[in-house]
């Protein structure tokens, strides 16, 4: 069976979370939805919130922005930290592939700012 394709559903919105009030939406809490940033720019994942909720594969990068874990298609807490300057270039396309995936799949809520 297919699973139903999870599109988004409002117009982007441009606010802006600084990380310490992103990492809020990291999915622990059942009242809130559940945010993941790529690139700067945060998702609302909550349609799919059962992959990013503590313990499950992708909560990794719940309540952050994991850009460079993304682009080394990892899955260490430790690459999930949003400077990609590291990263080569074949990295750099997963990294933008995923940027793809996910303005495909989830309403865009704001994107992160420095203190």
């Amino acid at each position: 069976m297919m699973e139903p394709t999870v599109t988004p559903t409002e117009p982007p919105k441009d606010d802006e979370y600084t990380p310490e009030e992103l990492s809020q939406y990291d999915g622990s809490d059942p009242t809130r939805p559940v945010y993941v940033a790529v690139k700067g720019i945060i998702f609302d994942v909550s349609p799919r919130r059962e992959m990013y909720e503590p313990g499950k594969g992708y909560s990794v990068f719940a309540g952050k922005d994991g850009s460079r874990g993304l682009g080394m298609s990892s899955l260490n807490p430790k690459d999930a930290v949003s400077d990609y300057s590291t990263l080569n270039d074949a990295q750099l396309k997963v990294l933008d592939d995923w940027a793809k995936y996910y303005k495909k799949r989830y309403n865009i809520v704001g994107r992160v700012v420095a203190k």
